[in-house]
């Protein structure tokens, strides 16, 4: 056969892109693949086995449909992309989760989902239980809380929280953070299979978790409602509430449920009852809750029936699994407690040794320190030693100089006495000098007076000779050639020894007093070079006496 031949029996392929919650894969499909072999090799690649919770999703025309397991892939309505992408997410929820998700990945992947939910705000859960379940999210992500690992902040690139409940209250991002930790905190010693598991028990119990929501309209007054279809039944619900059904039909009620174009009728199984018959917005959404509540249904009563040898086998598989786990979880745990033990004990043996060496370390500065102390004792003693021989002469110079002292002071009362008598002497001569020099003021000023009255009396003298000579003489004046000479010659002798007698007085009092003043002045200067005198005599006293004090 030619290579030529081989290509052309080569199969005809195209390319599918699988996304699930936290991945992505690629496979290449054969033209003639139907639903269930592409289901089922993504289950393969999974290691899938409790596929019936499972579907493949698409989006057309933005509504979302589930891929038909029973006809080619290619034949039905997907879009029209290379690679074709198809959602693989769970079509149908358990009742409870504990006794019916068997393998961890089933587990895993509906952790996932739900988690995705809750932060999308498709199933509503209050502030309290979103905390919680953050907590339980962080434990299977982080494993047990560390705080020396677990450093504040390590959170904050994880969404934990939906952006309703971080709109709720006006708490920063580190305050959100203390409070999920203080719950990851008490979730210590549990597996990540456990704490999902923990984190599902808790999400089955919210009000809108595992429901489908639909827009119906009511046949009799078409008002505008919601229809439910989950794991128990059927619900119907009001437009603006989700969380409580009006009215809810249970899979076990329920005897017969068709559709014709867009009308959907529901039949009770009490044939007394009424049909509920409502309208949906097109044929398609009626075919898609047909099939969501046959699925529902079949798995309805498969769990009321006994478990196939397959389902059996899984849960033997799954409890061996779990024991298993345990078993391995408890060695694990007490590894992990035997290994702290001996990291404790590691520690405290440490800490000892360091102790131990820090001892043996002061205990090496204490010897240290007590031989230089010893060194610095003996030559504090031998310093003490000199300064008790320099001490000792000092003593003995401090004697001598106290003695001279002594002797100086006897001598300084001595000269004290002298300067204090000559000092008396001087300010008695002060007040003599005073004395004295005002009695010859008063003297000066008596001469004075006396000069003035005796000028005054010359003055007068004169005067009065005068008018005589021209009252006796007039015409001596008049005619002065007739005057007789002999007897003016007699009067004007008289007149010139009586004047000649008055200035020799004069001179002789100008004389008197100007020598009574040359004798003050030469007392006084002679009182101020004695003045001096004592003034330097005792400045120096008050010298020595100073010197004296600081000795």
């Amino acid at each position: 056969m030619s290579i030529r031949g081989l290509k052309k029996k080569q199969p005809r392929t195209f390319k599918v892109k699988i996304i699930t919650v936290d991945a992505e894969m690629e496979f290449s499909c054969e033209m003639k693949w139907k639903g269930k072999d592409l289901f089922d090799l993504v289950c393969r690649a999974l290691g899938l086995r409790e596929t019936w919770f499972f579907g493949l999703q698409y989006t057309l025309k933005g509504m979302c449909t589930w891929l038909k397991m029973d006809k080619k892939v290619l034949d039905q309505e997907i879009p029209k992309e290379d690679p074709i992408s198809f959602h693989f997410l769970a079509k149908f929820y358990p009742e409870k989760v504990e006794e019916e998700l068997l393998q961890e990945i089933t587990q895993h992947l509906f952790f996932l989902q739900v988690k995705k939910q809750i932060l999308d705000e498709e199933i509503y859960c209050s502030p309290e239980a979103t905390v919680l379940l953050a907590s339980y999210a962080v434990q299977a992500k982080y494993g047990d809380y560390d705080p020396n690992f677990h450093e504040p902040g390590f959170l904050a690139h994880d969404e934990l929280l939906p952006k309703r409940v971080l709109r709720q209250y006006q708490l920063t991002a580190e305050m959100w953070e203390e409070k999920i930790t203080a719950w990851y905190a008490e979730h210590r010693g549990i597996a990540r299979d456990e704490a999902e598991m923990n984190y599902l028990k808790i999400a089955q119990d919210l009000e809108m978790y595992g429901v489908n929501y639909f827009p119906i309209a009511q046949n009799k007054n078409h008002t505008d409602l919601l229809l439910g279809v989950d794991a128990k039944g059927i619900h119907i619900y009001s437009i603006n509430n989700r969380f409580s059904p009006n009215k809810s039909f249970e899979w076990s009620a329920i005897r017969n449920i068709s559709y014709s174009e867009k009308e959907l009728t529901i039949k009770p199984l009490d044939k007394k009852a009424e049909v509920f018959k409502f309208f949906s917005s097109q044929l398609k959404v009626n075919k898609l809750i047909l099939q969501l509540c046959i699925g529902n249904h079949d798995l309805f009563m498969r769990r009321r029936k006994v478990d196939s040898i397959e389902i059996q086998q899984m849960k033997a598989q799954a409890r061996e699994e779990k024991a298993r786990k345990k078993m391995e979880n408890q060695r694990l745990a007490r590894e992990k407690q035997l290994r702290e033990e001996a990291e404790r004990a590691k520690e405290e043996l440490e800490r000892r040794l360091f102790q131990l060496e820090d001892e043996a370390r002061q205990a090496n500065e204490a010897l240290l320190r007590s031989q230089e102390a010893a060194e610095l004792l003996a030559e504090k003693a031998q310093i003490a030693e000199e300064e008790a021989k320099l001490l000792a002469q000092n003593a003995a110079e401090a004697e001598q100089e106290r003695q001279r002292l002594e002797i100086t002071a006897l001598k300084t009362k001595e000269e004290k006495r002298l300067m204090e008598q000559k000092m008396r002497e001087a300010e008695l001569i002060a007040v003599k000098l005073v004395k004295e020099s005002d009695r010859r003021a008063k003297e000066a000023e008596h001469l004075k007076q006396d000069l003035h009255e005796a000028r005054e009396a010359e003055r007068k003298a004169k005067q009065k000779l005068l008018d005589i000579t021209r009252l006796n003489y007039p015409h001596m004046v008049k005619y002065p050639q007739y005057s007789p000479t002999d007897t003016r010659d007699a009067n004007f002798d008289k007149g010139s020894i009586k004047l000649d007698l008055k200035d020799i007085d004069l001179k002789r009092l100008s004389f008197e007093i100007e020598r009574e003043r040359l004798d003050y002045l030469e007392k006084s200067r002679k009182f101020e070079d004695r003045l001096k005198e004592l003034k330097s005599e005792i400045h120096a006293l008050k010298l020595e006496e100073k010197q004296s004090g600081l000795y």
